[in-house]
């Protein structure tokens, strides 16, 4: 762990064993925090906070840069250590890499245009200035699926708009968040301006959470845990980016060959395991039998399951046995209810692990069922059929999450009629479910279960930081 400028064990002296899901071999002991330990780092953070708030934007920047530089010299070793560790392909691991980098120098350049503004007064003669300010000390809570990119979406804008940090990653890709760390430390931050505590979520992050040390939390990961961070959190700035069930819509007049290469992509990339991807596919039923045969032909010339660091394997093993487990039971019901298993539909014999699992096509499968219904997490394309536009945006609006959604039509009207009646944060219009740009915001509609706030670019700054009003007579 990294505590107040330094390296260090839990005080409790335990560990925990870091397991591949690519080998199963043992790949380090991590040392196992405590709400001790996350309590100094808090500390560590108050004492370090002020000072850091009084550095300008611009001393931040190098700062920022600095780790994109330290990220830029490490991208083979960084992209190893991420397969190894979260189990993604090697080149997707490469391409999650490059992303970092963006994040950071995205943060430099974003803190350096955080600005206030001169509000009119009342009164004649006076000037009323709205001035930025940090917060003081964010807390950073991430998950295991992209552990280096979703911890930068909140510590690099946390950190250049002048406040200091507290991290605790997943624990189940805590190697990656390690190597992440080291590239933060190298660049030299003041000592506390930036920690990380590793340990279990329940202690940790909790600790973290609720401490009235910290004056904001960022959260990514499950709506489960989100909601307990939330309550944890209450009466704090929170960032909360949870889970999807984003529907990809196939209306009868799409593009069939773009909306199955792109459902490729919004399925089956990180193995399913990504809040964006298409966990359910609604597709007109005048197209549907085309549809499916496109995708399915698809995945079977283009996903490649296997080992993650060979060349031609396109999707590795899950991360954890949870998410396994809950496919198991998402494809098993979805059977049971009539769906039909058109590929894949078990995990894969033969490897290290039995975290492989197949990719996954299924038809027919009924509105109800869970993997229409809940966030499977895993290498599954699930279609669902639909009569009609207004049929798709009543099943997406009957969801409880709304993160993002896709739908493909060659008709920009009813494009744009869907974007404005789905109550999602993000939608994509003949493209991916998975496609997004790191500068945009990003984040859930409200009333849904996909959390509050935005992270992407600037706009966690804007929880991040808090306006002072200043009135000079």
């Amino acid at each position: 762990m990294f505590i107040a400028g330094e390296w260090a064990g839990s005080e409790s002296g335990e560990t925990f064993t870091a397991d591949s899901p690519a080998t199963g071999e043992e790949i380090a002991e991590v040392p196992k925090g405590t709400r001790a330990d996350a309590q100094r780092a808090i500390d560590a953070a108050n004492r370090a906070a002020d000072a850091w708030s009084r550095t300008t934007a611009f001393e931040r920047a190098a700062f920022m840069h600095r780790v994109a530089d330290e990220v830029e010299r490490r991208r083979e070793t960084l992209a190893h250590t991420l397969t190894l560790d979260q189990g993604k392909p090697l080149h997707e691991s490469r391409d999650e890499v490059e992303e970092l980098v963006q994040y950071w120098r995205n943060a430099a350049e974003d803190g350096k245009r955080l600005e206030g503004r001169l509000a009119n007064s009342f009164t004649p003669g006076k000037r009323v200035l709205l001035v930025r300010r940090p917060r003081g000390v964010i807390g950073v809570i991430t998950p295991w699926n992209w552990p280096y990119t979703m911890p930068a979406e909140l510590i690099a804008p946390a950190l250049a708009s002048g406040n200091a940090v507290v991290w605790t990653p997943a624990s189940s890709t805590a190697v990656a968040a390690v190597a992440l760390a080291e590239c933060v430390v190298a660049a030299d931050l003041p000592p506390g301006v930036f920690n990380l505590v590793t340990g279990p979520g329940s202690t940790v992050g909790d600790e973290i959470a609720r401490n009235p040390g910290t004056h904001g939390v960022g959260f990514i990961g499950s709506t489960e845990t989100g909601r307990k961070v939330a309550e944890a959190a209450a009466g704090k700035a929170v960032v909360l980016e949870l889970g999807g069930n984003g529907p990809v819509v196939v209306m009868d007049d799409a593009d069939l060959e773009l909306a199955a290469e792109a459902t490729v992509t919004a399925c089956f990339m990180c193995a399913g395991q990504s809040c964006t991807a298409g966990e359910r596919l609604l597709v007109h039923r005048d197209v549907r039998e085309e549809f499916v045969a496109r995708l399915a032909q698809l995945v079977g010339e283009r996903v490649v399951l296997g080992d993650p660091f060979a060349e031609g394997t396109t999707m590795g093993p899950l991360n954890n046995a949870g998410v396994a487990e809950k496919m198991d039971e998402h494809v098993d019901d979805a059977v049971r209810r009539g769906a039909t298993v058109i590929s894949g539909g078990a995990r894969q014999s033969g490897f290290p692990t039995d975290l492989y699992w197949q990719p996954t096509v299924l038809d027919g499968v009924p509105a109800d069922s869970l993997v229409a219904q809940e966030e499977t997490f895993g290498p599954i394309a699930p279609v669902v059929a639909i009569e009609s536009l207004d049929e798709a945006i009543w099943l997406a609006n009957a969801s409880p999450y709304g993160l993002l959604s896709a739908i493909f039509t060659r008709d920009l009207a009813q494009g744009l009629r869907y974007a404005d009646a789905v109550r999602t944060g993000w939608v994509n219009i003949n493209d991916s479910s998975n496609y997004w740009e790191s500068h945009l915001p990003f984040g859930g509609r409200s009333g849904t279960a996909s959390g509050i706030g935005r992270v992407g670019g600037s706009a966690p700054m804007e929880s991040f930081t808090e306006l002072q009003t200043i009135v000079v007579a």
